[in-house]
């Protein structure tokens, strides 16, 4: 029996490949890397020291993805083929819709023709949109998204909800994630996106390591928080990881179901503190100013995350001093790679 993970070379698919993998559990790996890179296979085998199967396609092919169902026991699928920069899907919303949606759809498609009915899927807090709360429950009713990848995880979310009604087989975790950040601490795995980063913290490691000049933190003048800069929920992957075998685990149990976690810290953390504590954890300067604030940023937002806590025995441990130092090694490690 094992367990499939579309994306699993991506940067949360590989760190929760790593944490199943050391949980003893089974794993195949389908990846385009269109998104990734092939050489993380052999990092996730290096820190495990465990193998795996692994499929190159795309989960949209969906003759390819039933080779996989035929050719393996595939007891559960935890999704991260979606696309994930909310700034890229702005500007190519089909390409995001085709993907993230319509992906979706032929995976579950195929999953229940094979019986396979244990899903867990990547959401998002941007699932509840703008909002004057700043802490966000799960009994909140989703928001009006603001850009499409936000929808693309509304779409879906809706979309598990009605399978789940017309066939109540099904067992199914929604975790919306807040900001992952952070990386393996053996420095193998993590994020290094190309280009111009859209987050914060793949925006400071580029800026540390020389690549970009100078990083713009839009707004410095925000009443809501301790020092005027934005404030997010960053959350570490390694925790993140986590908070999935713990929702496998809360599947595996219930058999049935429809269950919604956020994973955060529920500790908002300002631009500023993550400036400030990048420098200091590791002895670098991040060279930054201030600009004017973004349309539709709000000011500060945060998960609670005590439903996940009761339920799953989930709680995130690692603190903003790991997610700059874990992010910095990754960087140090792979920049000349």
């Amino acid at each position: 029996m094992a367990i499939l993970l579309p994306g699993g070379a991506g940067y949360i698919g590989s760190h929760t490949a790593v944490e199943l993998l050391n949980q003893g559990k089974e794993i195949v790996i389908v990846d385009d890397f269109s998104n990734s890179k092939s050489e993380v296979l052999d990092k996730i085998k290096q820190i495990t020291g465990k193998d795996f199967k692994f499929y190159e396609l795309n989960y949209l092919d969906k003759e390819s993805l039933e080779k996989v169902f035929e050719e393996n026991d595939i007891e559960a699928v935890i999704n991260f083929a979606g696309y994930k920069a909310v700034g890229e899907s702005v500007k190519k919303p089909i390409e995001y819709y085709i993907n993230n949606v319509s992906g979706a759809l032929v995976l579950l498609d195929t999953m229940k023709k094979y019986g396979c009915k244990r899903f867990i899927f990547s959401s998002s807090a941007t699932v509840y949109g703008e909002r004057k709360e700043v802490e966000y429950t799960e009994e909140m009713k989703r928001g009006e998204t603001t850009n499409p990848y936000g929808t693309t995880k509304a779409m879906i979310e809706k979309i598990l909800e009605d399978i789940y009604t017309s066939d109540p087989e099904w067992s199914i975790g929604i975790l919306r994630y807040f900001n992952p950040v952070g990386a393996h601490e053996s420095g193998l795995i993590g994020e290094n996106p190309q280009g111009i980063p859209n987050n914060l913290m793949p925006f400071i490691m580029k800026v540390a390591n020389k690549e970009l000049d100078h990083l713009n933190i839009f707004g410095n003048d925000y009443q809501e928080t301790k020092d005027g800069t934005g404030a997010r929920d960053f959350l570490h992957v390694v925790d993140l990881a986590i908070g999935h075998i713990k929702a496998l685990e809360k599947l595996e149990q219930e058999k049935t179901g429809i269950y919604v976690y956020n994973l955060g810290t529920g500790n908002p953390y300002t631009v500023q503190e993550m400036v400030d504590t990048f420098q200091k954890v590791n002895h670098v300067v991040v060279p930054y100013q201030y600009t004017a604030r973004r349309a539709g940023d709000l000011p500060i937002y945060y998960a609670n995350s005590e439903k996940a806590k009761k339920e799953l025995n989930w709680v995130a441990t690692k603190t903003l001093e790991d997610m700059c130092k874990d992010s910095w090694n990754y960087v140090q490690k792979n920049s000349n790679k």
